[in-house]
């Protein structure tokens, strides 16, 4: 079991930066966050490995940085340029099993274990 707490969620203006941080229990072979918005999908945003590796989704690329701090046992993600679009609740995931070298995934269905969420929500 891998229990992940969110925080850092806020309601802000376009352009705005956040950082949303992720306190888990253990850090897994592939990290994630995601977000899902009202009556949308749960759609995967970044995801990075033990190694560093790091995936991002086209939408959130050049604006949104995943990073993680294997000694606190903490996932960021520094979100910049704020959009209207990227109001939604953002979950933090983590996956244990992988297959060998496999790079981090966006795909929801890849991921055990899931926080809470926490709401972020961006106005023009």
């Amino acid at each position: 079991q891998v229990q992940l707490e969110e925080s850092g969620g806020d309601s802000v203006q376009s352009g705005a930066s956040l950082r949303l941080s992720c306190t888990a229990s253990e850090i897994a072979y592939h990290m994630g966050w995601f977000r899902q918005a009202p009556g949308k999908e749960r759609e995967g945003v970044a995801s990075i490995d033990t190694h560093g590796r790091s995936t991002y989704a086209d939408s959130v690329k050049g604006r949104f940085t995943i990073s993680q701090d294997n000694a606190r046992n903490t996932l960021y993600l520094q979100m910049n340029s704020l959009k209207p679009e990227d109001t939604a609740v953002y979950y933090c995931a983590a996956r244990k099993k992988i297959s060998y070298n496999e790079y981090p995934t966006l795909r929801p269905y890849d991921y055990n274990y899931w926080g809470q969420g926490t709401q972020v929500t961006v106005s023009s």
